[in-house]
């Protein structure tokens, strides 16, 4: 989403000045965020180092208007938010306040909280900064972890392009959250879902939401163990209308 968002602000005629991407274990897409923005490599920043001394200044020296996260990995701190007079927005993919921080996508399904897209000022918080705009995003009965995340993710480029235009211009509605509000997830809250234990009882409707919240190739998700070894699981989610197209694709008779 970044990449896409780098882009098209690029096609806009706006200045990218810098840019912060995740370290090299971390990122994704990194080469073709930094071609698409034209950025010289001396303005490109490690997103963990952004509260260095030495970073703060070579940011401040660029007199940046405004920053944009776009799934965006690090909490940025007073130092870094002060650096631009406009502040940041920051895209994230749950219809905040429920889903404050990780996997918005997996607990939108196991939780069955509403899904959608936020674009929301930066505050000190996880998640926590005004609101600008919104999305609703429909769960669907057979979307996985990785179908749901692929809806989150066009539907915040959609609405990024949309809002765009009134954060520019400094119109745009700021609308303060109730912190007490909604939900938060860590990253380490998905492994006391992760893995299934054998004996105990869970319903039809609890397995498979979780089982299906982490489907997600290649990432590993949900498993049970044998032994010493973890046994994964992936759960595939066939409609009536895709189990006919997957017969008819094998060259098996409608009916059969």
């Amino acid at each position: 989403m970044g990449w896409q968002i780098v882009e098209w602000l690029r096609r806009q005629g706006e200045d990218i000045v810098a840019l912060a991407i995740h370290p090299a274990s971390r990122r994704r897409y990194g080469k073709q965020i930094v071609d698409s923005s034209g950025v010289d490599p001396s303005c490109i920043f490690d997103a963990s180092r952004l509260d260095r001394p030495e970073t703060l200044a070579a940011i401040k020296k660029l007199d940046p208007e405004i920053g944009i996260s776009a799934f965006f990995g690090y909490i940025l701190s007073r130092e870094v938010l002060d650096l631009v007079p406009a502040g940041y927005i920051n895209i994230h993919p749950a219809l905040l306040p429920y889903n404050r921080g990780a996997y918005p996508n997996v607990w939108s399904i196991v939780d069955g909280t509403p899904a959608g897209v936020t674009i929301h000022y930066l505050d000190e918080g996880v998640d926590t900064g005004d609101i600008v705009a919104q999305r609703r995003v429909a769960v669907d009965l057979d979307d996985t972890g990785e179908t749901l995340y692929r809806k989150l993710e066009r539907a915040a480029v959609d609405l990024f392009k949309a809002t765009w235009p009134l954060i520019r211009r400094g119109d745009a509605s700021r609308v303060p959250q109730n912190r007490d509000a909604g939900t938060c997830h860590r990253v380490r809250d998905v492994e006391r879902i992760d893995e299934i234990d054998l004996d105990r009882t869970y319903t039809a409707r609890e397995l498979i939401n979780i089982l299906r919240a982490r489907t997600f190739p290649p990432h590993t998700g949900a498993y049970f163990r044998h032994g010493e070894q973890r046994i994964h699981l992936r759960l595939q989610l066939l409609s009536d209308a895709e189990q006919r197209q997957e017969k008819e694709a094998n060259g098996e008779v409608p009916g059969d």
